[in-house]
């Protein structure tokens, strides 16, 4: 409960300092032309329905841009190209009397419904004019947005999720409101600005437009730089990345078991530079960091470097420590994994991701932190920059994805469960008949045979289920095991036998590989009852 009054109080302070970023300047003198007109609750409507869409278009954008197989990007640019046509109308006389013209019987809608306006519209029609904005700034906004959506996708509740992006546009909306009041009090007591009004709308619109060409550019920028890829660092001289103010590192508690350490502290770890690394042993984007950890592992353990793996895990089969015993001995990791089966070193690190790295320095302070894949270089040298060691000799060669579009994670059992293509789509909890469809859409998958849905998996029932999968990637995983006898499992890719493969404990399975084509189907049949099957996941 206190984990989840944090993260709500988060999102109210996150969205409270939206106001200092630059991605909100498209929308404010878009919000400040809208609130010079109307009654004096029509600013408290803009800023009411500007709330209301963000919280729904944020807890429903992701299923939807999934569900269409969209990408962010596109809808992003859609916004900009938005925002750009609003601060040419805004620019143009013409333009803006027209749109006032095609605009005034929704404005009468509004208008009829509200209790308290004026001729010029209040409350309500407030409320369309904050909504429309909403609409159009939140895909705009997307990096700004990635901490509360994380915060929003590790809530167990619909309700809990609610509360936490609830929070987030409401502190963004309270400044808002603000300056919203405040623009139309200046307009109001100012004689001149009034009479300027035509001229400041224009100047408001000119503001649009160089700020939705910044940002065009910007991006363009950064991805041209990106693609191009940075050069191998060769030397260390000072913290890459660094956070700004370093804090003391939470305590490592809750632990229920120990592999390969006793129990360890901070007291214990004084005097040596720490990479705690937050895992779970089916992920794939974990699997693809140890190599590097286990490098570095071995070329500066003896300098007085430590890796603690928190093991935090995302099924439950991830809660047994000899499955966790097993995974650690087959990837012949030998730094200390510590099990978080309660997830209490994680709410202490304030954690979100799998994978996560916090370094942590002689003196015990988090330095720096990277999530997720990439980064290698930059980790490395600030490793060895805390050790007080020279140059880096060698590199492992990165596998990152290079800018490719794959099909994204997908999980099977129903509390998560998405583009799933078979009619009746669910049939929770018991075991029934499905039938493939006539067209599978890309990234999405479908069952033939008789399974049983889980929450978080799902049971292939008798000898023949099927999984059909429509993906793009080069490589495929699944996350399978089995409670009993072993399982014999047929692939056919593109209609075609690829491989079998025996499931017989517990982890993630690679499926294929491929060198060239990216896209294709690749169908699952499992030859006996008993195959459990919790996500699809994938490689560019």
């Amino acid at each position: 409960m206190q984990a989840d009054v944090i993260n709500i109080g988060l999102a109210f302070l996150e969205g409270l300092a939206l106001i200092l970023s630059p991605c909100i300047l498209p929308i404010l003198p878009i919000i400040l032309s809208g609130s010079l007109t109307g009654s004096k609750w029509r600013p408290l409507g803009i800023i009411t329905g500007f709330m209301i869409t963000f919280v729904l278009f944020t807890l429903f954008s992701r299923a939807l841009i999934q569900f269409t197989t969209i990408n962010i990007n596109t809808i992003r640019n859609i916004s900009f190209g938005i925002l750009l046509l609003l601060g040419i109308i805004m620019m143009s006389k013409t333009l803006t009397e027209r749109l006032n013209r095609w605009t005034q019987p929704l404005m009468n809608v509004g208008s009829s419904l509200q209790s308290v306006s004026n001729s010029q519209g209040g409350f309500s029609s407030g409320l369309l004019f904050g909504g429309l904005i909403g609409i159009i700034w939140t895909p705009c906004a997307g990096p700004i947005l990635a901490a509360v959506i994380v915060q929003v996708a590790l809530q167990q509740t619909t309700f809990m999720s609610l509360w936490v992006v609830g929070a987030f546009a409401i502190g963004a909306g309270i400044p808002m409101l603000f300056i919203a009041w405040f623009g139309r009090s200046l307009m109001v007591s100012m004689g001149f600005l009034r009479e300027k009004s035509i001229l400041i709308r224009q100047l408001l619109g000119f503001i649009i437009i160089l700020t939705v060409l910044y940002f065009l550019f910007s991006q363009s920028f950064v991805l041209s730089f990106n693609q191009r890829g940075k050069p191998a660092l060769t030397s260390v001289h000072a913290l890459i990345n660094g956070i700004e103010q370093p804090y003391q590192a939470p305590p490592i508690s809750g632990i229920s078991d120990w592999i390969d350490s006793p129990p360890l502290n901070w007291s214990d770890l004084k005097g040596k530079v720490v990479l705690v690394d937050f895992w779970t042993y089916s992920c794939i984007n974990c699997i693809r960091t140890l190599p590097y950890l286990k490098d570095w592992y071995a070329k500066y353990h003896d300098a007085g470097f430590e890796i603690i793996g928190v093991h935090s895990p995302e099924f439950q089969f991830e809660h047994d420590v000899n499955n966790v015993k097993n995974a650690v001995k087959g990837y012949q990791i030998h730094y200390p994994v510590a099990l978080d089966n309660d997830f209490t070193t994680w709410r202490n690190f304030q954690n979100q991701y799998w994978p996560a790295h916090y370094l942590v320095n002689k003196e015990g302070k988090v330095v720096y932190v990277h999530f997720g894949e990439g980064e290698y270089d930059v980790t490395e040298n600030n490793i060895r920059f805390l050790l007080g060691m020279g140059e880096v000799k060698a590199q492992i060669k990165s596998n990152e994805n290079e800018w490719m579009s794959i099909t994204p994670e997908t999980y099977l059992g129903y509390n998560r469960a998405e583009r799933f293509a078979n009619l009746p789509l669910v049939i929770k909890d018991i075991s029934a008949q499905y039938i493939y469809p006539d067209n599978l859409a890309v990234d999405a998958w479908a069952l033939n045979g008789d399974w049983l849905i889980a929450p978080e998996k799902i049971i292939a029932m008798k000898s023949g289920a099927a999984i059909k999968l429509h993906f793009r990637a080069h490589d495929v995983y699944m996350v399978m095991g089995v409670s009993k006898k072993p399982v014999m499992v047929k692939l056919l890719l593109n209609g075609k036998p690829y491989h079998e493969l025996a499931v017989n404990q517990y982890q993630l399975y690679s499926l294929l590989h491929l060198t060239h084509d990216n896209e294709g189907v690749l169908e699952i049949i499992a030859e006996s009852k008993g195959l459990e099957v919790y996500t699809f996941t994938f490689g560019g």
